[in-house]
């Protein structure tokens, strides 16, 4: 096993923050704003950063702009100890191109977005990502979004040498523990993709770390979440989930719509302007979501732990 693999598991086992990316005024990335947040979030401790993974806009960016968040966030990192996790996808073809990039650029590990073509065939989009960590010369990790792939293809998938983990982004935890029972000896790992909420029941069928797009406002939380998982202590886990439950369950509004939004305008809320989201994302909270915002980022602000998390 190479260094390289083990420190990327390492990594996984920890906090994968995905940032936000930063807009100037005419709609163009902010690479400065970008580059800041990244440096306060290596050094903060995030174990993992997702440059251009879904908090990140991937879908609503250029290829030309991923690549520019993949550099700036590379370049960022190496002020902290976060590794980086290059995000690509699209077709099998712009993956492996996204990737090769990133690599040249420095990148720690590619992360393959689950293929959204409409027509995917289950098995075939597993074959994506096993095409993809056959081409790459760093570690990868497959971003599943889906409950459709069967047992068979993620054994495929976890015994892949250079695949490195699976985050695993559906609430369909029988699948879950299935798939993690089904490959119990083989390396991979198994990585909470829908964010600290779900962690604790991740965590019980086996799963370690957890991604979040909450480290961008509060990252000592999401830290302090880990902590509690990985010293076993799901009541402490939950009590410090539990102020964060109404700001989730902004983010799943308009069928997920609001995701990204409620993330940048927290930021917002907190003093940093990164911009509007992009369409076909929702631009911008109504009042009385961005009140309930305001209501729920001033209540943790106010918590001990968490005070001064951006500066």
């Amino acid at each position: 096993m190479s260094d390289a693999i083990i420190k990327v598991r390492a990594a996984l086992g920890g906090v994968s923050g995905v940032p936000v990316t930063p807009y100037l005024a005419d709609g163009a990335i902010d690479p400065h704003g970008l580059a800041s947040l990244i440096r306060r979030l290596s050094r903060r401790g995030v174990h993992n950063l997702m440059a251009a993974g879904n908090t990140g806009e991937f879908f609503a960016l250029s290829l030309d702009e991923i690549r520019e968040v993949h550099a700036v966030t590379i370049e960022a990192a190496r002020q902290g100890t976060s590794i980086v996790s290059a995000a690509v996808g699209r077709s099998l073809v712009e993956a492996k191109a996204l990737a090769r990039d990133a690599i040249a650029a420095g990148a720690d590990a590619i992360m393959g977005h689950h293929p959204m073509d409409p027509f995917a065939a289950p098995a075939a989009q597993a074959r994506y990502f096993l095409e993809l960590a056959e081409t790459s010369t760093i570690p990868v990790i497959a971003y599943v979004r889906s409950d459709t792939l069967s047992v068979s293809d993620f054994k495929l998938l976890a015994g892949h040498a250079n695949i490195a983990g699976i985050k695993f982004a559906s609430a369909n935890l029988m699948l879950l523990a299935e798939a993690i029972r089904a490959t119990a000896d083989l390396p991979a790992i198994w990585v909470c993709g829908l964010a600290e909420g779900w962690a604790p029941a991740f965590y019980a069928m086996g799963a370690r770390g957890f991604t979040s797009g909450l480290v961008n406002v509060f990252p000592d939380l999401s830290l302090s979440i880990l902590a509690a998982l990985e010293e076993g202590d799901f009541a402490r886990a939950r009590e410090l989930i539990a102020p964060i439950a109404g700001f989730e369950a902004l983010r799943t509004k308009y069928l997920n719509g609001a995701n990204v939004t409620v993330v940048k305008e927290a930021l917002g809320i907190l003093g940093e302007s990164v911009g509007p989201v992009r369409t076909p994302g929702m631009e911008a909270l109504n009042e009385d979501e961005r009140s309930a915002l305001r209501e729920i980022v001033s209540r943790v602000k106010a918590s001990e732990p968490l005070r001064g998390s951006l500066s």
